[in-house]
């Protein structure tokens, strides 16, 4: 269980042996480095309601994280692709005081530039558990996205128990090149390195080559970048020494899973999470790792299943029900977004997590899927279909517009649109949609149609486009 004593960044306290803390890319900072950059930042920041970083991948969006989290101010991670319109919405919502990172004309907030070489020897006192440590951003199957209350507590809690199920220790080195604006590669991959000791190399890239060369022990990547390592075999084969890979963000293909298996002689770790739980569900180091599984809840979480009417389910590995979650990992809400919150939660405390899962007799959990079509997981990202068919509509020339997500063999999920309208310029519309949202958020197939098949009260039926799609249609 987690230690509430325990500073969050126990490996920057001051009684911590001075080791190597972060490399991104070239770029590197002991522990006492990184401890005095994110005193300055501290300084800077303490007294704000909210901070927003520019998430870039980098040891500046570290230092930035690192102090905001020191000074006990909420960290607004925003991605650094994002359009003016997303990007608007983050920072208006969240009521950020203050944007770490270079100037964007956009951004009318008071600028403060990350330098990591600026040392301050100042201390600031842990703040309280139930500090709100992040608020992170998460498309909904409809509208804009939404600000995650995430507490320190929570955040704890959900590293301590992926420190037990995976002996996550000082003695590991951890290696990924995932973005650093969403939980997979910010709080699991960087607040955890920083509370468990353990060395951190950030890639920049999540790429075959720099994972080979990175000589880690404990690796994460999203099935996408699994995916690619695969199709590398010298680069596979220089994992074997690594302990443990673990796969997150998205469901890890079996076929993947078994090509890792074979090439690095280790079976990946799967695990299960999102930004309103953290982490909720993995595999074991030393238990049973099984294609697509992931496994048992870890320390201070619950779970169960239930079936459209509430009740329970039968854990027979078949049949299929809601998957809800309780437990000290959970998020305190959406921000001043109570309706939202209350729709999300049992009336006995449970959170719906809104994917369909099955459980077998030994607690093991396979996610089956989404219960709405309209949430989309694309090389490690969750998209939500109302947000990219509401930016098509505002380009003139399309009317109606339907978004899915189709089977993809490297990204998990691939977003594609089904648009009316007067042109038929696929490209000029995908642009348009990266310009506006996140370069990840933009289709990657337009089709131009007469109609979109509906429903007898007006509903789009988004299953018909994905089976026309899947058939050649």
């Amino acid at each position: 269980m987690t230690d509430d004593t325990r500073p969050l960044l126990a490996a920057l306290s001051p009684d911590a042996e001075d080791r190597p803390a972060v490399r991104v890319g070239d770029r590197a900072l002991s522990r006492s480095e990184l401890t005095a950059a994110a005193a300055a930042v501290a300084d800077r920041v303490a007294g704000a309601s909210a901070v927003a970083i520019d998430a870039t991948a980098s040891l500046e969006t570290i230092v930035a994280v690192t102090g905001c989290l020191t000074a006990g101010v909420p960290v607004v991670p925003v991605p650094p692709d994002s359009g003016p319109a997303e990007r608007g919405h983050i920072l208006t919502d969240s009521r950020a005081q203050l944007w770490l990172g270079d100037p964007r004309e956009d951004v009318a907030l008071e600028t403060v530039p990350v330098d990591i070489t600026a040392r301050s020897g100042s201390t600031h006192r842990e703040p309280a558990a139930d500090r709100t440590a992040m608020i992170m951003y998460t498309s909904g199957t409809t509208g804009a996205p939404k600000g995650v209350l995430l507490s320190r507590s929570a955040v704890a809690a959900g590293l301590d128990g992926l420190a037990q199920a995976w002996d996550w220790n000082p003695d590991d080195t951890l290696v990924h090149g995932l973005p650093l604006f969403h939980v997979h590669g910010l709080i699991l991959g960087v607040v955890g390195a920083l509370r468990h000791g353990s060395p951190l190399h950030h890639t920049v890239r999540p790429t075959p080559d720099s994972y080979a060369a990175a000589a880690g022990s404990l690796y994460f990547g999203v099935p996408t970048v699994w995916s690619r390592v695969c199709a590398d075999e010298s680069s596979a084969r220089a994992l074997g020494s690594a302990r443990l890979l673990v796969s997150g963000s998205a469901p890890l293909p079996v076929p993947v899973f078994e090509r890792l298996r074979a090439l690095t002689g280790s079976a990946p770790i799967e695990r299960y999470g999102m930004s309103e739980t953290i982490i909720t569900l993995s595999t074991r180091v030393d238990g049973e790792r099984r294609p697509g599984w992931v496994g048992l809840p870890i320390d201070g979480v619950r779970s169960r299943i239930r079936d459209a009417s509430g009740g329970d389910v039968p854990h027979d590995g078949e049949t299929l029900g809601n998957l809800e979650i309780t437990g000290a990992t959970l998020f305190d809400g959406y921000l001043r977004n109570p309706e939202k919150t209350a729709e999300s939660m049992t009336a006995d405390g449970w959170f719906r997590t809104g994917d369909i899962a099955v459980v077998d007799e030994t607690g093991f959990h396979r996610i089956v899927g989404r219960e709405s079509i309209d949430m989309i997981k694309s090389g490690g990202y969750r998209i939500g279909a109302g947000e990219v068919e509401a930016a098509l509509l505002d380009h003139p020339d399309v009317g109606e517009a339907a978004v899915v997500g189709v089977p993809d063999d490297d990204l998990g999920q691939r977003i594609v649109a089904f648009v009316v309208g007067e042109g038929n310029d696929a490209r000029t519309l995908s642009d348009f949609v990266a310009r506006t949202l996140s370069i990840h958020k933009r289709p990657r197939e337009i089709h131009f149609v007469d109609t979109l098949p509906r429903n007898a009260m007006g509903k789009v039926q988004k299953k018909i486009l994905v089976e026309e799609h899947q058939a050649g249609r």
